[in-house]
C-alpha cells in the first residue's frame, strides 16, 4: 500500500494578495491576522482610525507577512475606485477581496418609521453598491480562482424584530441577493463569491453597545442560545475565509454562509433550555 502524504495547507496562501475593507478592527482585523497567518499580504483599509489601522498591520508584520494601509469612505464610489488604483500600485494583483466595512451605527441605526433618506442611503451605499463597484474594481486585477468574500448578518435581514435594524438589514438583504448574481457571473473564471454571516461577535459592533445590553446578549447566548454556549470572536471569523480560501473549496461559490457556532439553528419561539436540554 502507498501512503500519500497530506498536504501541506498553511503555505498554500503564501504570497497572495488581500484588500479587506474595514479591517482596522473588529472582524475585519481577525480576517487580515488570518490571512497574514498563512502568508497572504494584506492591504488594510480604514475610514477614520488610522492608529487602529496601524496596529493591524503591525500584527500582520508580526506574523511574518506584509501590507500597507489604505483610506477611504466606501459610501463613496469615487473614493472605491481610489482605494483600488492604490492597490494596483502596490500588489499589482489581487487574489482576495473581503467586502466588510460599514459606517458607524449612529449613521443608520433608526426604526422605519423614523429612519431618514440619508441615514437609509449610508446603509445602502456602503453595503450593496459599494459591493458592486469593489467588485467590478477587483475583476481586472483578480486572477483565475480567486475569492470574494462580503460580511453580512443573514438574521438582520430576514427578520423585522429589532426595527432600528431596517436600513441595514434590508441592505445586508440586497448585499447577499448581490452575491449570488457575481457568483453566477464570474464563475467561468473560477472565482468564487460567497457572504460569510457572522453571529454575535467580541470585539465588533456588538462593544459600541451599553454594558446592560452587551451583557444581556452575553448571557442569552452563553445560557444556550449559541449552542456552543460562546460568542464567537473575529479569529472565528478569519479562519471561516481562510478556509473559503483554500483550493479545495473552489467548488462553493454564491452561498450564505454561517459561521455563528449554530445560534442560526435555534427556534427563537422556544427558550433555549428547551431546545439544547
Amino acid at each position: 500500500m502507498v501512503l500519500v502524504q497530506p498536504k501541506e495547507t498553511s503555505m498554500a496562501l503564501e504570497g497572495k494578495h488581500a484588500l479587506i475593507t474595514g479591517s482596522s478592527r473588529g472582524i475585519g482585523r481577525g480576517i487580515a491576522i488570518a490571512l497574514a497567518e498563512n502568508g497572504v499580504k494584506v492591504a488594510v483599509h480604514y475610514f477614520e482610525n488610522d492608529g487602529a489601522a496601524k496596529e493591524t498591520l503591525e500584527q500582520i508584520r508580526k506574523r511574518g507577512s506584509d501590507g500597507f494601509i489604505v483610506r477611504g469612505d466606501v459610501t463613496r464610489s469615487d473614493e472605491i475606485s481610489k482605494i483600488f488604483h492604490t492597490v494596483k500600485a502596490e500588489f499589482e494583483t489581487l487574489d482576495i477581496f473581503v467586502s466588510n466595512a460599514r459606517p458607524e451605527a449612529s449613521k443608520f441605526f433608526q426604526p422605519p418609521l423614523d429612519i431618514t433618506l440619508e441615514q437609509w442611503d449610508a446603509a445602502f451605499d456602503s453595503q450593496g453598491k459599494a459591493f458592486l463597484v469593489g467588485v467590478r474594481e477587483a475583476l481586472p486585477l483578480m486572477r483565475d480562482g480567486g475569492r470574494i468574500f462580503a460580511i453580512t448578518y443573514a438574521e438582520g435581514s430576514r427578520t423585522g424584530g429589532h426595527q432600528p435594524w431596517v436600513a441595514m438589514g434590508a441592505a445586508k438583504a440586497a448585499l447577499e441577493s448581490l452575491v449570488r448574481y457575481f457568483a453566477v457571473a464570474v464563475a467561468k473564471r473560477g472565482i468564487t463569491v460567497n457572504a460569510i454571516s457572522p453571529g454575535w461577535t467580541e470585539d465588533s459592533v456588538l462593544n459600541t453597545l451599553p454594558e446592560e445590553a452587551q451583557k444581556m446578549i452575553r448571557n442569552w447566548h452563553t445560557r444556550g442560545w449559541t449552542p456552543m454556549g460562546r460568542l464567537g470572536t473575529p479569529a472565528d471569523i478569519g479562519d471561516v475565509v481562510v478556509l473559503l480560501c483554500s483550493e479545495k473549496a473552489r467548488w462553493i461559490t454564491g452561498q450564505i454562509i454561517y459561521a455563528d457556532g449554530g445560534a442560526s439553528l435555534m427556534n427563537p419561539e422556544v427558550p433555549p433550555e428547551i431546545q439544547i436540554g
